[in-house]
């Protein structure tokens, strides 16, 4: 990384000394990982077109998105972030979007850039990899698969991995039994609010990409220890320790 992008990834910390030492890197998927967003408003729309109802903006779905596939069938029933819908309609929409989902789950969905060399660069450096996601597993482990980068993780968390999902901080946790590490060797790249809460909560360092959905918000607000461009960047703010 050269001195100018270090720095303005430097800027947005804790006043953290650099480079981190780390022992494994989390990364999130949706909107860190792979652009998931076309084949999720595509399965989105398709769903409201069966129930009768109105198609909504990429946009709008896209900030929808971070919650899992249950709250983003609810914000797309309601066009809004915190309203429930009626629980029949619900009920009778979430299997039609997840039968549409599962139809396209990968006609545009690709890695976003610099991720395939960010893990690469992470594991040639040595650092054990997870991925830990709010996607239930069944949308997951084949996305990862399509796109190539199942193999990169020893670890994969889904939503319904677990009782619980970020942001509450209990994948992270798990993570650290997993591999024998307390929380601050763990570094978590993400790009929401949910990644953030959840790597604080757990004791983690936490770097958010600027690219993500965050449910529309600006990635600055939130409390990270850097925000980097692309995981090859951020690979270069880490060092491996034993």
């Amino acid at each position: 990384m050269d001195q100018d992008n270090l720095q303005r990834a430097v800027n947005y910390t804790n006043k953290i000394a650099f480079p981190i030492p780390i022992k494994v890197v989390v990364i999130d998927l949706d909107g860190t990982l792979l652009d998931t967003a076309a084949d999720l408003a595509h399965a989105a729309n398709k769903m409201l077109l069966e129930l009768g109802k109105p198609e909504l903006p990429l946009a709008t779905i896209q900030s929808f998105i971070g919650k899992g596939i249950q709250k983003l069938v609810k914000r797309s029933l309601t066009n809004s972030l915190d309203t429930e819908p009626d629980a029949e309609l619900f009920a009778k929409a979430l299997p039609i979007y997840e039968r549409n989902y599962r139809e396209h789950l990968y006609t545009y969905t690709r890695p976003y850039p610099g991720v395939v060399e960010g893990l690469n660069a992470l594991k040639q450096n040595g650092f054990q990899l997870a991925c830990i996601t709010n996607k239930a597993e069944a949308f997951t482990l084949p996305l990862l698969r399509a796109t190539n980068l199942l193999a990169y993780f020893e670890l994969v968390l889904s939503g319904d991995s677990l009782p619980k999902k970020k942001p509450d901080p209990l994948p992270l946790l798990h993570a650290c039994k997993y591999f024998h590490i307390v929380p601050h060797e763990l570094l978590l790249i993400g790009d929401s609010l949910n990644d953030a809460i959840a790597a604080r909560a757990a004791g983690c360092n936490i770097f958010c990409v600027p690219y993500g959905y965050n449910e529309g918000r600006d990635v600055r607000e939130l409390d990270c220890d850097a925000i980097v461009p692309t995981l090859f960047e951020a690979s270069k703010l880490i060092k491996k320790v034993i």
